[in-house]
């Protein structure tokens, strides 16, 4: 592949790129995949605009892309990096595209991997949260860290599915974020606090864990089993179900009843030093 990838071939392409273009192209390796929709969100002001230049990028391999078959009805197209988009990033990276750690094979394997529905689902939360703050005032997605710089960073202590730093009007929380697709057990799930319980007595910082569950039923199960051990552990935590956007007043916190939150409203509830990234 990078035989093909001359200099004046890499410089016809990026010719080709807006700096908006540039930018997907590096969130879409960071996340793995990201959808048609979710992508339209983050980078697009309509659909329409979005669906057109994906199909460019896709013509000129910058993106690689696949559908899944569900069940019922369909799926929207599912974006992943293509080869001429690896050319372009190692390049900016000073690297040839052998030493980038791109395999097309590789990238196109979640297309069939039982964990795509979590990574999409994941990717959700960042796209939702990414484009409300394209679109609101007041609203800041200051950070957001993958599971792959998560795993990089804390994978000793815990390996959460993003971390974040949220401000809407003036409030800011910091969190991590598990996404619960409802394939572990609850018990699973809730034992993930003794990780974050031993991140937070290594470095000094406590950081809420938000999980966000597949079903109603689910978070009440989860609920239970979270205030027990969040009482016993000193980490804060909350959940919601997936569905609405998740800077909304979704939140339940472990130990409140009743009222939920929204998302940066969190960080009034629990007052912690916070600030990871």
């Amino acid at each position: 592949m990078n035989q093909h990838y001359t200099p004046d071939v890499i410089a016809s392409l990026t010719i080709q790129l807006t700096s908006r273009d540039r930018n997907l192209i590096r969130l879409v390796w960071d996340h793995r995949v990201l959808t048609s929709h979710q992508i339209a969100r983050i980078a697009f002001n309509d659909s329409t605009t979005a669906r057109h230049r994906l199909v460019k990028l896709h013509d000129i391999s910058v993106l690689d892309r696949f559908r899944p078959q569900p069940p019922t009805g369909s799926a929207p197209w599912h974006y992943v990096l293509g080869k001429s988009g690896a050319a372009i990033l190692a390049t900016e990276e000073g690297t040839e595209v052998s030493e980038f750690g791109y395999r097309r094979e590789r990238v196109l394997s979640i297309s069939h991997s039982q964990r795509l529905a979590h990574t999409v689902g994941t990717n959700d939360v960042f796209a939702h949260l990414y484009g409300t703050a394209r679109h609101t005032g007041g609203c800041n997605l200051h950070t957001w860290w993958s599971e792959r710089r998560c795993a990089t960073q804390w994978g000793t202590h815990v390996r959460p599915d993003a971390y974040g730093r949220w401000t809407e009007d003036d409030m800011t929380l910091d969190f991590f974020l598990e996404y619960d697709t409802g394939t572990e057990t609850i018990g699973r799930v809730a034992a993930k606090l003794d990780g974050y319980a031993a991140l937070a007595t290594a470095t000094g910082i406590t950081t809420p864990v938000l999980f966000l569950t597949s079903s109603p039923r689910r978070e009440i199960n989860l609920q239970e089993r979270l205030q027990l051990r969040a009482s016993l552990i000193s980490v804060p935590c909350a959940t919601a179900v997936t569905g609405a956007s998740p800077h909304e007043a979704i939140w339940l916190p472990h130990d409140r009843r009743g009222t939920r939150l929204r998302l940066a409203q969190l960080a009034g509830h629990w007052p912690l030093s916070s600030a990871h990234g």
